[in-house]
């Protein structure tokens, strides 16, 4: 994404209601969006294949396979980008499948297209802001958890994600290999991780409390 996400971004609609999906682009345009639409799931689809948008807003009742369908699809294809769901007809029922397909969020038809370009907007910033947690572990445990370590095992906990064996780890921080096995037992145990999937489980849980 090369503009500000809470602001723009490359979006694709996803819907087979001509004035709904023009409106939709036109709104989002306005704001900066690079805006392509579809009329189907397949065409999506297809498309992903040369492009990844930061954003799929995905209508849920589509000719062909259907937009809950699709985004069961979407993992296989290897988008990691967030997919709102639109639909007229966003029941309790259809929303909690959605989510649980993976869908970021739910919004019922007919909507304001300057609060549908805010939500859009409010998604896109949470996702960017999720994935550089990802990337810096330490960040990801907000500032009590942080607190909770040593300048160095913050070092060492970045090792650790990232993949790094205890040697690589210690060549990498000037160390040796056994210190860092120190440094990993004292980051576990203050993190309250019994292993390295636990570590990585605490690190990115965001329901553990005291760390919010």
């Amino acid at each position: 994404m090369s503009t500000d996400a809470g602001q723009s971004g490359d979006l694709f609609i996803v819907d087979d209601d001509a004035p709904v999906r023009d409106a939709m682009a036109v709104a989002f345009e306005r704001c900066g969006y690079r805006v392509s639409m579809f009329v189907d799931g397949p065409s999506v689809l297809q498309a992903l294949v040369q492009r990844q948008p930061d954003l799929i807003l995905l209508e849920s009742h589509l000719p062909g396979p259907s937009g809950l369908d699709v985004l069961r699809q979407l993992a296989s294809r290897k988008f990691h980008g967030p997919v709102v769901i639109i639909s007229a007809h966003a029941d309790i029922p259809m929303a909690v499948e959605a989510i649980k397909s993976g869908a970021a969020d739910v919004i019922e038809k007919p909507c304001d297209m300057g609060r549908l370009v805010a939500q859009v907007g409010a998604t896109l910033s949470a996702h960017v802001k999720r994935r550089a947690e990802r990337s810096d572990p330490v960040a990801a445990l907000g500032p009590d958890g942080a607190s909770l370590l040593t300048p160095r095992e913050r070092d060492v906990l970045h090792e650790l994600v990232r993949g790094a064996s205890n040697k690589e780890a210690g060549r990498s921080l000037g160390i040796s290999p056994r210190t860092i096995e120190v440094h990993r037992a004292r980051i576990m145990e203050k993190l309250g991780a019994k292993n390295a999937a636990d570590l990585v489980r605490v690190i990115y849980d965001e329901r553990r409390l005291g760390m919010r």
